[in-house]
This record gives structure tokens, sequence and C-alpha cells, in this order.
């Protein structure tokens, strides 16, 4: 099981749900077992919920979803502050990313991440100690 601080976002957490998607929800089940210092945001667990109850083939009924989002909360999660905000919307204008992907990033920075898991940004990408990983290419 990997020590390091691993930052997932939200589309990792969907795919545990996602009974559209065999393949990738078996992999984010993998890294859920895989690793032990995982870290979340009130970002992703706001982006969960909306997902999951009107974005899946099959959602999720609201009461569910919130019991999973309770669930989540046994991780430790990121509070999005405004200065997580300032910094994401410097990130999104110099790295021309959307601003959310650029909260994501700044958000997992602040956890002191080594590692960012998700398939919204390329993988490999190296910013700073901060290596992005996307599980679900290939």
């Amino acid at each position: 099981m990997s020590d390091e601080v691993v930052f997932i976002d939200t589309n990792v957490l969907v795919y545990l749900f996602d009974q559209g998607a065999p393949r990738k929800r078996a992999i984010a089940q993998a890294i859920f077992r895989q690793h032990a210092r995982i870290r979340l945001s009130t970002q992703v667990l706001q982006e969960f919920f909306v997902v999951v109850t009107r974005k899946l083939e099959r959602p999720l009924e609201p009461e569910r979803a919130l019991q999973s989002v309770q669930h989540f909360q046994a991780y430790p999660t990121a509070v999005v502050t405004p200065a997580l905000v300032i910094a994401g919307i410097r990130r999104s204008i110099d790295s021309q990313l959307s601003f959310w992907d650029a909260l994501i990033v700044e958000t997992a920075l602040s956890e002191g991440a080594g590692l960012l898991v998700t398939e919204d940004l390329q993988d490999g990408w190296q910013i700073g100690d901060m290596r992005v990983w996307n599980p679900f290419s290939g």
C-alpha cells in the first residue's frame, strides 16, 4: 500500500458507482484499496453529488448519494477557501486550465499530494512535486 498523499478527483469517486463502466469501476475500487493516504476536497464531494444523481446512466437516489458523501468524510477533506479560489484562478490564467481543474490542482498541492488521480488532466504531468495520474487511459 502506497504511503504518499494521493488526491482523488471527482471522476474517480463517480466511477465507484457507475454501473455503466465496469472496467473504470474496478480501477477506482483498486485505487482505494492500494492507497492509504487519500485526500478529497469539498469541491470533489459537491461535484460527486451532482454527477451521481443527475449524469449517470443509472443515477443514484439522492439519499444514497448523501450516504456516500457522509462515508467519504472519513477521508481527510480539504475545505476550499477564498485563498484557494484565488490560487485556482491564477493557475487557470497561467496554465490555461479550466477554473475547476485549476482549483483541483491547487487544492491537491495545498494538501501535500504527491499524486493527483484524475482523468481530466494530462497523464504524467509533473506540477512541482506532484504527478498527475490518469489510471483510466488506455
